[in-house]
């Protein structure tokens, strides 16, 4: 067994694997409309990738949490940094994080709607709220954690402030920033699929109620692998990149912060 789980990738297969087969177990034995077997959801798949307008609306998904998601990386991580260097910083922004933190961010979504519509904005500015507090967390961590020598050797070689934040800070939090980005990918795909469940217009949160008000269960149930599945390719694709970044520093172990 010992040499079994040793390699690569099995792990992870067999625990799906092992979920198909509950499911399927389950599904057989209390025989429930709203419970369709796997063996029937997911032949959807395929239907469902192949179908234009579904692709559509996965397309539209992803445009807004990308941008969700970039817009928090170019705010959050500054601010995280800013936090770490600075004591009036953390003690402007601490407070409002302590505030904001407990608040599911989805829960915010029918204020924002009477703000902004139930347009593109609103769904992006969810996305981007979800992701923003690990970000700052995460940087602010990194922050505190830099050496002074560094920073003194920078200030002797007549780095202003900005420029040790750019030049020296940054890279050397890199690695903790790197594990808040991971856990905001995670955070910006539940956000983009819970607003667009609240406010249906195009999206992948839209074909899900769709189905589900049709009665197609097979097709509800898909849709939930196919979004599982986008968060194992956006993890896997994100740790190739943070080993290619920072390979010299240890694997992180992802702390979820914030609430979606």
């Amino acid at each position: 067994m010992t040499r079994l789980t040793s390699i690569p990738g099995l792990p992870p297969l067999l625990a799906c694997l092992g979920i198909l087969v509950v499911w399927e177990l389950l599904a057989r034995w209390y025989g429930l409309n709203g419970l369709p077997p796997a063996s029937q959801a997911l032949p959807q798949i395929p239907h469902i990738l192949s179908d234009k307008e579904s692709l559509i609306d996965m397309g539209e998904s992803l445009r807004r949490m990308a941008i969700g998601y970039g817009l928090a990386l170019l705010i959050a991580v500054p601010i995280g940094l800013w936090m770490g260097r600075s004591r009036y910083a953390a003690a402007f922004f601490n407070p409002l994080m302590m505030v904001i933190y407990p608040v599911p961010k989805a829960a915010l979504m029918p204020i924002i709607m009477l703000w902004l519509g139930v347009g593109d904005a609103s769904k992006t500015l969810v996305i981007f709220l979800g992701v923003t507090l690990p970000l700052i967390y995460h940087s602010y961590q990194g922050s505190r954690a830099v050496e002074e020598k560094l920073l003194w050797s920078a200030s002797a070689m007549g780095l202003g402030g900005f420029a040790r934040l750019w030049r020296v800070v940054l890279p050397a939090a890199l690695p903790e920033i790197l594990v808040g980005c991971k856990t905001g990918l995670v955070l910006a795909l539940i956000t983009m699929v819970t607003s667009e469940m609240i406010a249906r217009q195009a999206g992948i949160g839209n074909i899900v109620f769709v189905s589900l008000d049709l009665g197609a269960y097979d097709t509800v149930y898909a849709m939930i692998v196919i979004i599982g599945m986008l968060g194992i390719l956006f993890d896997v694709g994100f740790e190739v990149l943070r080993r290619r970044l920072v390979g010299w520093a240890d694997s992180p172990h992802t702390i979820m912060v914030g609430s979606a």
